[in-house]
């Protein structure tokens, strides 16, 4: 049975070339586009609240990405794509509603697909907006700015690394707060971020327990390497997706890309999911002894995720590019979520200052 959605939001199911899937709309169809990308252990279900904030004007189109919430469970991602299946997962559903330009806004995993289309797609972008996204040199095995391998296997990276009572939890649909590392309480703790709980907990965490699990899922397939912590990513599903092994050259492509677009970067001030020292970084737990044979701070220090997007986003723009930075204080990985007035202020007021540009062109006819 599918996740209820809110009053104003239309959910339908979207078959393009690629994949089928749930989609949920808001606002009137003849809008300016705002398309949202979901993170990680989530769906389209988390984007509810912001998109019903929208001014009337914008069309708000929120899909659930591959291996995730509603979509064909027979079509799986290809990590050794980075986030390339996810990217034209998108760009064929806004070929098939008819939209040649759009506003992009990703969080998390969406955020790292959304920096993957500011490489590869930009002319399609009329906006992008990185609501605490993932850094564009992927998740764990890098040990500083410029994204440098940590070891040349990536070791650190990738599905070997995914908390085996958190997908315990998953595969028995665990409610409880029995564990640090339930469903429940890593949404409190990593996601939310204490004291918040959302009104809708039980609806979001419906959407998490929607994951496809297992080895071309979640938590994906591994590689054993002699490099600690001792698991490097292996080919298959949404972590391993994530490595830096497979985002390649993505920065290069970013700053290389001859049309750039105006960002916005928003993130919770509290966040310990992408942060320079994020909770579930081999570099940050390796100290507390939860795995032996750490080689020290030196060899093996946190990512730093946060110091990674401000480089990036100072580089690009330097060569045309611009961006604006704002920290939702108090807030946790989901400030759209935890902080909507303060979230929907700055993006409101983002989105407005975009349509000065010119949008013609925007629709090439809708399905």
């Amino acid at each position: 049975m599918g996740i209820p959605t809110l009053v104003g939001v239309t959910a339908r199911t979207v078959t393009t070339g690629r994949l089928t899937t749930r989609v949920l709309f808001s606002g009137p169809e003849e809008g300016i586009p705002v398309l949202f990308i979901h993170g990680n252990f989530s769906s389209a279900t988390w984007w509810e609240e912001t998109m019903l904030a929208l001014p009337l004007k914008y069309r708000a189109i929120a899909p659930d990405q591959r291996g995730l919430g509603e979509a064909d469970s027979d079509v799986k991602i290809n990590a050794q794509n980075g986030m390339g299946d996810f990217v034209a997962d998108a760009i064929a559903l806004m070929d098939y509603l008819g939209y040649s330009r759009f506003h992009l806004v990703g969080n998390s995993l969406g955020g790292l697909v959304a920096w993957w289309m500011m490489a590869d797609t930009p002319e399609r972008l009329i906006s992008v907006t990185l609501a605490g996204p993932g850094s564009p040199y992927g998740f764990g095995g890098t040990k500083d700015v410029h994204g440098t391998p940590t070891y040349s296997d990536y070791a650190g990276s990738g599905g070997g690394l995914a908390n085996p009572v958190l997908y315990q939890g998953l595969l028995e649909g665990n409610r409880s707060t029995d564990s640090a590392f339930s469903p429940r309480s890593a949404l409190r703790l990593l996601v939310w971020g204490p004291p918040f709980i959302p009104e809708r907990e039980e609806a979001l965490l419906d959407a998490m327990f929607q994951i496809q699990l297992g080895d071309k899922g979640i938590p994906g397939d591994k590689v054993i390497s002699p490099n600690w912590p001792y698991v490097a990513p292996g080919k298959w599903g949404h972590l391993n997706a994530l490595s830096p092994k497979y985002i390649g050259n993505l920065v290069e492509r970013i700053l290389a890309a001859e049309s750039k677009r105006k960002v916005l970067w928003i993130y919770g001030a509290d966040d310990v999911a992408v942060s320079n020292s994020a909770t579930s970084d081999p570099g940050t737990w390796g100290p507390t002894g939860r795995l032996p044979g750490f080689p020290g701070a030196e060899e093996y220090p946190p990512q730093p995720m946060m110091e990674q997007i401000r480089t990036v986003l100072d580089d690009y723009t330097r060569l045309g590019g611009s961006y604006q930075e704002v920290a939702v204080k108090g807030s946790g990985h989901v400030p759209f979520l935890s902080h909507q007035d303060d979230f929907n202020r700055a993006f409101q007021t983002y989105l407005e200052s975009m349509d000065k540009i010119s949008i013609s062109g925007i629709v090439s006819g809708k399905n």
